[in-house]
């Protein structure tokens, strides 16, 4: 039964199945899969609009760019020719699918968010709480991306200047010894250190520093836990993305296309590997987003305390539910503003800015 203050106090658990409450690893992963499963209009469709720009590109990149032989028949001796090419375009898919995961934490986070506080998700709500910070959510992406990768460059540098310069073995082995686990190493602790300032940047209306700032304070002491729930997540990402859901698709490829040379089979092939990895990758790019914008609330309650504040804020998220969203039949406008705004401003750290026509001090 729900209490005076407007929240149940007979369970922490809120119709999303995920608790009110410092979560543990488990309960983030089955959270992001219940995200998906209550609003797959919105967690799918974002992530199929994303899914599709970023592997449609892939696909182009990798039929212009692996070579003129390769379109016309594919056998061993060109693909190993192409090897160089094929890792490449690889890697780039992998980074183009890291950012889209990024971008979609953001996008997803004010979902999951309105859900953990029981407040009313209207259609395209996701849209409308993170349009104010798109252009932030995709600058401070791109930068938790640059500073990661980066991180991996620099130190992999004096290797590549050694090769490039035709020196002394000895070193060149040296620096590739010294240089790669250095590399790698920074690269995943400052993308876990940075990883939390894209929902940071939409649900706490942050600019990209101030997210990258926040999201060293809300890391700090909890890197191993951030590494073991991502490090979770990624095993699932792997095993549905690249074998579970692939494997129909593997199949007709196989079935189809096996035995077959020339410009038009390759493009088919290609064309059933692309649309296999639009479906796979769509499934998994909400999950692995929803368990960053899982572990972000998880940090707030746990260094801030935020599920405590708000249930002490009860009868004020109560009044901000039940605000009148806006509807079709009769156009008002400020309803569905208020109830946006109120929703921030329980995210919000800080003073709170002065609304128009309040007279509130900033």
């Amino acid at each position: 039964m729900p209490g005076p203050d407007g929240w149940d106090d007979d369970s922490d658990v809120d119709a999303q199945g995920v608790p009110f409450r410092p979560m543990s690893i488990s309960e983030m992963l089955d959270g992001a899969i219940a995200g998906i499963r209550r609003r797959p209009r919105t967690s799918l469709g974002l992530a199929v609009g994303i899914s599709t720009v970023i592997q449609v590109a892939s696909s182009v990149a990798a039929y212009f760019f692996i070579g003129d032989d390769a379109r016309e028949e594919v056998t061993p001796d060109v693909l190993m020719e192409s090897l160089g090419a094929q890792l490449t375009l690889t890697v780039m898919g992998l980074l183009l699918s890291a950012y889209g995961i990024l971008v979609l934490s953001g996008l997803l986070a004010p979902i999951l968010g309105r859900e953990l506080v029981g407040m009313p998700i209207a259609p395209r709500q996701a849209w409308r709480d993170a349009r104010p910070r798109l252009g932030r959510l995709v600058a401070t992406a791109a930068a938790v991306m640059g500073i990661s990768l980066l991180s991996l460059v620099l130190p992999i540098l004096p290797f590549a200047l050694l090769i490039a310069a035709d020196a002394h073995p000895g070193l060149s082995v040296l620096a590739g010894i010294l240089g790669f686990p250095i590399g790698i190493g920074l690269m995943v602790w400052l993308y876990l250190l940075f990883v939390l300032a894209v929902p940071a940047v939409v649900m706490e209306r942050q600019t990209v520093r101030g997210a990258l700032r926040r999201a060293v304070a809300l890391s700090k002491g909890r890197w191993f836990r951030t590494f073991g729930t991502l490090l979770l997540a990624l095993l699932v990402t792997v095993f549905m993305g690249f074998f579970a859901l692939r494997i129909p698709f593997l199949f007709v490829q196989l079935i189809f296309f096996g035995d077959s040379s020339g410009s038009d089979s390759t493009m088919a092939a290609l064309a059933v590997d692309t649309l296999g990895r639009i479906v796979s990758w769509s499934v998994v790019l909400p999950f692995d987003a929803g368990v960053i914008a899982l572990l972000y609330m998880d940090r707030r309650m746990r260094r801030e305390g935020f599920d405590l504040d708000l249930r002490t804020r009860g009868r004020s998220v109560t009044a901000i539910s039940a605000a009148p969203s806006n509807g079709p039949e009769n156009g008002d406008q400020s309803g569905n503003g208020d109830q946006e705004e109120g929703f921030i401003d329980l995210w919000r750290t800080g003073p709170l800015p002065a609304r128009p026509g309040t007279g509130a001090n900033p």
